[in-house]
Parts: C-alpha cells; sequence; structure tokens
C-alpha cells in the first residue's frame, strides 16, 4: 500500500520539473527541424479563408482543431492551477489535453484534485490521463503500478485514453531514475488488453523509429505520439536538477546527450508506417510547424512548452495563445489550398537540409 510519504520525493520532483521547464534554455532546436520543411504554395486555392475547416476526428471523437496540449504537469500544488488553466483552453476551443505523469498521486490520493481540476474544467474535453513505462515495471524505487492503480489513474480525470510515456533518456540522465527496461513492450501490451479505454503510447523528446513503431503496433496501442527531437530537451532540464543536487554523473551525462533523439519531422514520416494516428509533439512551435506535421502524416500535433508558459500567467494568456496559434494554422491551410486539415498532404512537402539528410540515411519517402 502506497503511504504519501512515498510521494513527496515525487512532489518536489514535479515542482523543479515545473521551474526549469519554464526556461529558455531547456528549448533546444535539433539537427532536422521544421524549417526543413517547406510546403507548397497555392495561388488559386479555390476557397475563402473563412472555408476552412480545421475540425478533426481522433479516436472516434470530433475535436475542433488538430491540437493536443501535451501532458505537462500535475503531483505538485502550483500545477493546480496551470492544469485549470490549460483546460480552460481545450474547453473553449475543444481541444485535446494531456496531463502529466499521474504517479504522484497514485502514491498520495490527496494530490488527485492536481490532475481532476482539469476535468472539472473541462468537463466535455478529450482528456488523456498518463502514466510512465517505467512505473510499469519492477523498479529499484518500487513495485509496478498494478492494474487496479491504472484504472485509478484513468477513474481519476475520467480519462478517454491512457497515455503511457516513454521516457528513457530522462530516466538514464536523472539522479533518482528508473532505470530497468526490460519487459516494457509486453507490460504496454497487458495494459492494452486490460483497460477499456484506448492507450496512446509517448515518447517525450528523443522520438520514435520506424522499428519501434512497427512493434508498438503490436499491442494494439490505439495511438502514437512520436515526442520527437527539437523541443524541450529532458536529459538538460535532468542536468541542471542534477547540478543542483551536486550529482556530477548526471551532470555530464545530461550535457552529453541533451541532443539525443530522433527529430519530430523524422520521426512522423517513420512512425507512420505503422498505420496509426500519428500525433506530433516535439519543437512545434506555431500553425505553421503544424501544417508541415500535417502534412508528413500526424493527425494531431501536440504542445507543450509554450503553454506551459502561458499557463504559468494564467488562462487569458493561454486563450491569446492558442488563438493565435489557430489562426496561423488556418491562414497556412488557406495559402495551400487546403480546406481540411488532411488535405495538407495532397501536395508532397519539400523536404530540405538535414531532416532531408536523415530521411534518405534511413530509406524513408515522403
Amino acid at each position: 500500500m502506497a503511504r504519501p510519504d512515498d510521494a513527496r520525493p515525487v512532489q518536489a520532483r514535479k515542482g523543479e520539473h515545473l521551474e526549469l521547464a519554464a526556461r529558455d534554455e531547456v528549448d533546444r532546436s535539433s539537427a532536422g527541424t521544421w524549417a526543413d520543411i517547406q510546403l507548397l504554395h497555392e495561388a488559386l486555392p479555390e476557397l475563402d479563408l473563412d472555408d476552412v475547416d480545421l475540425s478533426v476526428s481522433f479516436l472516434g471523437r470530433r475535436l475542433e482543431a488538430p491540437l493536443l496540449i501535451a501532458g505537462m504537469t500535475g503531483g505538485h500544488p502550483a500545477a493546480l492551477e496551470i492544469n485549470a488553466a490549460l483546460a480552460a483552453g481545450a474547453a473553449r476551443f475543444g481541444l485535446a489535453l494531456g496531463l502529466g505523469s499521474q504517479r504522484a498521486a497514485l502514491l498520495d490520493p490527496a494530490l488527485a484534485t492536481t490532475y481532476s481540476v482539469a476535468r472539472d474544467v473541462a468537463p466535455s474535453a478529450f482528456i488523456l490521463g498518463n502514466v510512465g513505462i517505467a512505473q510499469l515495471l519492477p523498479q529499484h524505487s518500487g513495485p509496478a503500478l498494478s492494474m487496479t492503480q491504472l484504472q485509478t489513474a484513468v477513474d481519476m480525470v475520467r480519462a478517454d485514453a491512457l497515455a503511457i510515456h516513454l521516457n528513457f533518456l530522462e530516466e538514464s540522465v536523472q539522479t533518482e531514475g528508473d532505470r530497468r527496461a526490460a519487459g516494457a513492450l509486453q507490460a504496454i501490451a497487458q495494459v492494452v488488453s486490460s483497460l477499456e479505454v484506448p492507450v496512446v503510447v509517448k515518447e517525450t523528446g528523443a522520438g520514435m523509429s520506424r522499428s519501434t513503431a512497427l512493434r508498438l503496433a503490436t499491442t494494439g496501442a490505439a495511438a502514437l505520439d512520436v515526442g520527437g527531437s527539437g523541443g524541450t530537451s529532458f536529459a538538460a532540464i535532468e542536468a541542471l536538477r542534477a547540478q543542483a543536487h551536486r550529482d556530477e554523473r548526471g551532470t555530464r551525462l545530461g550535457d552529453l546527450l541533451r541532443g539525443w533523439g530522433i527529430p519530430t519531422p523524422v520521426s512522423v514520416v517513420a512512425a507512420r508506417e505503422a498505420g496509426l494516428p500519428i500525433i506530433a509533439t516535439g519543437g512545434i512551435r506555431s500553425g505553421l510547424d503544424a501544417a508541415k506535421a500535417i502534412a508528413l502524416g500526424a493527425s494531431l500535433v501536440g504542445v507543450a512548452r509554450p503553454l506551459l508558459v502561458a499557463a504559468l500567467e494564467g488562462e487569458h494568456a493561454v486563450c491569446s495563445w492558442i488563438e493565435s496559434f489557430l489562426a496561423e494554422l488556418r491562414t497556412v491551410m488557406f495559402l495551400s489550398g487546403a480546406r481540411v486539415p488532411s488535405e495538407l498532404g495532397r501536395t508532397r512537402p519539400i523536404v530540405l537540409g538535414e531532416t532531408g539528410q536523415w530521411l534518405v540515411q534511413l530509406g524513408l519517402e515522403v
């Protein structure tokens, strides 16, 4: 039986992550970025700007736009207002909303409100619960989560789907990280077969290869979030934490590996061969980036750090950021002659630079 005391280190870590994730120094550009992707201009769109329809279907639900507010936080007092602000944005614009890892609340139920506030604020939104892959396996830090605990995570926020996040880069650098990974694929398959809600498997900044995506498809996962490199570096975050805790190993390793991973555009092209809906998260900073990701094959795009920064200012800042982002996406679709997001893929994007080299070396075609 978990005790509230067990959650204290996790809660403290959540607070440190919140503080560090808002810093510019952990948001990096990597080799192979959205600047390498170019969309063709359509001089005669044959539609009005007002005719552009951003709505999409995802896992059986209609969303007003292909934007997922990516899972970021929970399990810390400061997360309550942040998740409330993010949920308000999701509710207003009809978006999907992810939550941070719910491990802390499974250890200490008193922290559940830092997650459930999202459902309170956005009762009809598409919400993804969240647990880490490391917690599905026995670790030095404790036993694997039980199916009862996973169902509790779903019930806590009345989740429409459960995300299982893959973060072994972060765990490898983290001072107190969980580093046992053997049996992870089987653990995911067991969760998929045991829960009634769909399971989304998501990376957290290191990207996803074609072979990984194909293996994940065998588990019955409903969708993949590629979480590619190019946005927030959790290796960099953990390096800063390690430095503060005087952990020389973690500091050196985090600095060394802050650029590790597969770029998000490459991950989208690679993962789409699995035949599952793809969420492109990692370095999406504008509606133009979103249009490029969708043209490459993504069903949704996920945004984390820019919305976290906005949420620290409150609901108004979140809604203002989303409004601008959607206006950018709508304009790019109009200039591409695309009435709905799926039509962005009708014309093959031009892939230049290092992203193009990645695709050539991996034998991937746009």
